[in-house]
């Protein structure tokens, strides 16, 4: 009988502590699903929650909850855990690491690109980044994947496609050609020499491409690449200069020819090869042609009057050297927001925001925006557009005001984007698509 009776009470120990456990569980995750809850209507509210461009979509019915996805992604809330599953937060704020996708145990996640409201405008290319044209390769931003990991990893693989298929009896000068000097250019062009190809590459402005650009103060957030004559790259903050002297070491080291400032404007095929036209004049044949131009060929412009004013800029490269000028910045993205603070120390800053909220793809520069607007280092207008532009001045208009009002200004930069070179895309042959929700990139 007291056997019995321990036996009873052992069992109802257990039963208190097994209910105990799941009590305390399932209300630690009902209140963790509370909490991304909240997140998800805060971003809705300020409009990060709807993609405008790379995504996580996750199927529900393959996600068993694991979290690796959340831990893999290096930015933060883009993903989490809601009623048991996961759900994307900051959709906006994903930059295509394809981390999340990588670590899914169960294959869950798929790396999207546009939405039916949003369209993104992408060359064809297939698994090999082959066009439509074949012989013609892309590789990096304009492919839609615009991180410096991926470009290099694409740069790559393209260049190691083209040299399993490359046709020795076609007389050209070069096996290949790389268009653009860029992390996916110069990855491509390091692969094509240890290959044993031969190879030349065009860049129309300097080495680094559209990374030349960035502020020479900009950190530039990677992961671990395999860059191809150098090997195993581990940088996970850097700056511009460190990162520009790596791939010019390496490139001296390789006797790597790169012709700067050699912009291509024409691309004609006869036979087997290609023959590519510079705007100097100049032509090459080659046998093959990666095109790594990144998105934004043309800087996206205001149309509005004394736009071609001297003062106007497209790009900022060494903000340390501007000091005590009245700037006005105009964009809510990345390099908007960065160029804004990069100039706040020494200048008078005005942030012009023609949406109610930032369009930038990473917290910690809205974060960091929030806080530098809070000291007063950057006069933030949301709502509001530029209407014309004078040597002294600029004129602007908020949408609740009737009439413009205007800001004494000596420097204004524009970032409002860049727009596909597609004139140049279709004049080669190369089709272009509209994506409107569909995959860009799978778990190989």
């Amino acid at each position: 009988m007291v056997i019995l009776i321990e036996q009873i009470v052992i069992y109802g120990v257990t039963a208190i502590l097994i209910v105990g456990t799941l009590y305390f569980y399932i209300r630690k995750q009902r209140k963790e699903s509370n909490e991304v809850d909240k997140k998800i209507s805060q971003a809705k509210e300020d409009g990060l929650h709807e993609p405008v461009s790379l995504y996580p979509l996750i199927d529900m019915n393959r996600c068993i909850k694991s979290g690796a996805c959340i831990t893999a992604c290096p930015e933060h809330d883009i993903i989490g855990i809601k009623d048991g599953r996961a759900a994307v937060i900051n959709a906006v704020l994903c930059v295509g690491h394809g981390a999340c996708l990588k670590a899914c145990p169960v294959e869950a996640i798929t790396l999207m690109i546009g939405t039916e409201k949003m369209g993104v405008d992408l060359p064809v290319y297939d698994e090999t980044f082959q066009t439509n044209i074949p012989g013609i390769y892309i590789a990096g931003e304009i492919g839609g994947m615009g991180l410096i990991r991926n470009a290099v990893a694409q740069g790559r693989e393209a260049v190691e496609n083209i040299a399993k298929t490359i046709n020795k009896s076609a007389n050209a000068e070069y096996d290949v050609l790389v268009v653009g000097a860029g992390p996916a250019g110069i990855s491509g062009t390091l692969a094509a020499k240890k290959a044993g190809l031969k190879v030349i590459t065009l860049e129309q402005e300097t080495l680094g491409g559209t990374v030349a650009t960035y502020p020479r103060s900009k950190v530039i957030m990677t992961h671990p690449m395999d860059l191809p004559l150098y090997g195993k790259v581990k940088l996970y903050e850097t700056s511009k200069p460190e990162l520009i002297d790596m791939w010019t070491k390496v490139i001296v080291e390789n006797n790597i020819q790169i012709k700067e400032n050699t912009k291509v404007q024409a691309i004609e095929k006869v036979g087997d090869i290609f023959i590519v036209e510079t705007l100097n004049g100049e032509k090459y044949t080659t046998k093959n042609i990666l095109l790594a131009i990144g998105r934004r060929g043309t800087p996206r412009k205001l149309g509005i009057p004394g736009e071609m004013t001297e003062k106007v800029a497209y790009r900022l490269l060494e903000p340390e050297d501007i000091n005590g000028k009245k700037i006005a910045i105009v964009g809510a993205g990345d390099s908007a927001l960065e160029g804004a603070m990069s100039l706040s120390d020494n200048n008078t800053v005005t942030l012009f925001i023609r949406e109610e909220n930032y369009t930038s793809r990473k917290k910690k520069n809205i974060n960091k925006m929030i806080e530098t607007a809070k000291e007063g280092k950057v006069d933030v207008k949301f709502n509001t557009i530029l209407t014309s532009i004078e040597p002294d001045t600029i004129h602007y208009r908020r949408k609740d005001m009737e009439q413009p009002a205007s800001l004494e200004n000596d420097l204004l930069f524009i970032f409002a984007g860049g727009e596909l070179p597609t004139g140049f895309l279709k004049k080669t042959g190369i089709d272009i698509v509209t994506k409107r929700g569909e995959a860009l990139l799978k778990r190989r």
